[in-house]
């Protein structure tokens, strides 16, 4: 079981602090440091100083880290072109050494892109399938070929298709709770399948839903990885957990009820219990990011009971 570090900036950070935790992610034997891709501030935080843009972070860290994988948990569709998205990512996999992951997803937070002069079209789920098949085909175009591609929404022609990730094959990752729509691009584009902040239940369905659209694709239902992203609230005893929780304005029970909360054996036996449905990997979303005695916890405690 993979543990991956997921921040959400949007919430309040400045780049040294995603920094600080992405070196401290690193150093302490975690598998990746993702981060969302949002605009605005959600809920009752304060924001400050103002959000972070997730590519112009990601190739900042990709100089400053040598061995954590690199992502997004999800880039936002509506915030760029696809062949504009799959330049930049493909320079930040070159600029990483070839550590970059790209979540992609259509895009859901109308108070953003208000906020900022961003369009939010009606129709975003055709959208994200074309940029998909864009970001995909320019990156698999051989080279000295060129790429068109002639949609409702983007049109291509002649693209040189560069650059090239450094990878061969950038892994693309797609989650989403959605019954058809969703498990059939990711039967189709991932590499990954993301379920957040779900159930166990819930989770297993959706796999499940995931495996069958990959078959119907013509590809083995295991050809994808497994994941879910779960807030994460980690203490020595009671107390422990309890501050913490108190720090991210969230309730223990309803933490340990929706997420990994608790003492490190209840937290590795949950994680036990989405291993059995087939996840293998895990994203803790951290909240408190100054909190860093909390990642060291959950390294010695807590990755150390599943390598």
């Amino acid at each position: 079981m993979d543990l991956r570090i997921f921040t959400e900036p949007q919430q309040g950070a400045t780049y040294d602090t995603l920094l600080t935790v992405a070196k401290a992610t690193e150093d302490l034997g975690f598998d990746a440091f993702f981060r969302s891709d949002h605009y605005l501030k959600m809920g009752s935080a304060d924001g400050l100083p103002g959000p972070t843009d997730a590519w112009i972070t990601l190739a900042g860290l990709a100089r400053e880290t040598q061995r954590i994988r690199l992502g997004t948990l999800m880039t936002a569709g509506t915030f760029r072109l696809p062949g504009v998205l799959a330049i930049q990512v493909a320079q930040v996999d070159q600029m990483s050494g070839g550590r970059i992951e790209l979540g992609l997803g259509a895009g859901w937070f109308e108070e953003e892109h208000k906020a900022y002069g961003i369009p939010f079209p009606k129709e975003k789920f055709a959208r994200l399938e074309e940029q998909l098949a864009i970001v995909t085909g320019l990156w698999a175009t051989e080279p000295g070929k060129t790429f068109d591609f002639h949609g409702t929404h983007y049109d291509l022609t002649g693209s040189p298709a560069l650059p090239k990730p450094a990878q061969a094959r950038i892994p693309v990752l797609i989650g989403g709770h959605g019954a058809t729509r969703t498990p059939r691009l990711a039967g189709q584009y991932a590499d990954e399948f993301n379920m957040p902040f779900a159930g166990i239940e819930d989770s297993e369905r959706q796999f499940g839903r995931v495996r069958a659209a990959a078959e119907a694709a013509g590809r083995g239902p295991d050809a994808l990885t497994y994941s879910n992203a779960l807030v994460v609230c980690v203490g020595k005893d009671d107390a422990e957990v309890a501050r913490r929780a108190a720090a991210i304005g969230r309730e223990v029970s309803e933490l340990k009820a929706n997420g990994l909360a608790g003492s490190p054996a209840e937290v590795v036996d949950k994680i036990g219990r989405y291993a059995a449905i087939g996840s293998r990997r895990i994203y803790l979303q951290l909240l408190d990011l100054s909190d860093l005695d909390h990642l060291e916890l959950i390294s010695a405690q807590v990755q150390s009971q599943l390598s």
